[in-house]
């Protein structure tokens, strides 16, 4: 396994008598699509940001190859062993296409692009002359310009129509399967989870 949580509990310092997440256990491997679910103020995304290394545990511990992602420090781990994609997409509105993915890591942006679907005529647009699918594509492959082996999606088809979140679902169904990276993503979209490898369940409340 390349990640895991361990014993994880966490509590809000506003609430440190309701825990978010109790105790969780989970393992994630290169190589698969991992779908996290569950209610909506379950804990799904304070889950994502313990695994990237933007907050601590109140309890236990997140390791990474088998460390502690602490030991390094966290900056360390964002910097080196996790990739980002978001709802919102988060790209720099007055970079081109190119020059986004480029923020992401040294590797090649044209091959990436063409990897994910968005062909030369686009990649010295303005990323607002996009659509939103293309947009998150865009997102995608910024995050693959970095080396990192783990790409972490929050709700990364929230905002997409249904054939366009088809097809995000399939580009990070191929990086994992493809490329051998662990792709781990919070959603709330019963289609992307039914491609999963693995689901983790979080919150006691079934998913509507």
């Amino acid at each position: 396994m390349i990640l895991e949580a361990r014993d994880v509990s966490y509590r809000y310092k506003s609430q440190k008598d309701r825990p978010v997440l109790d105790h969780m256990d989970a393992a994630f491997s290169c190589g698969k699509l991992y779908a996290v679910l569950g209610p909506s103020g379950s804990g799904k995304t304070t889950f994502l940001s313990l695994l990237a290394g933007l907050d601590v545990p109140t309890e236990g511990e997140i390791l990474y190859d088998g460390e502690p992602v602490t030991a390094k420090g966290l900056r360390e781990h964002r910097k080196r062993h996790i990739s980002l994609v978001f709802q919102s997409y988060n790209l720099i509105d007055y970079l081109t296409v190119t020059e986004n993915v480029r923020l992401g890591g040294k590797k090649e942006p044209g091959k990436l692009l063409e990897g994910i679907g968005i062909g030369p005529e686009f990649w010295k647009r303005n990323v607002l002359q996009l659509s939103g699918g293309q947009q998150q594509r865009v997102a995608i492959a910024r995050a693959l310009a970095s080396e990192a082996k783990v790409l972490l999606a929050d709700e990364p088809t929230g905002n997409l129509d249904e054939a366009t979140a088809f097809e995000v679902t399939a580009i990070l169904k191929r990086i994992a399967h493809e490329e051998g990276k662990c792709v781990i993503v919070v959603t709330h979209s019963k289609e992307l989870a039914g491609e999963a490898d693995e689901i983790i369940r979080i919150g006691p409340a079934p998913l509507s």
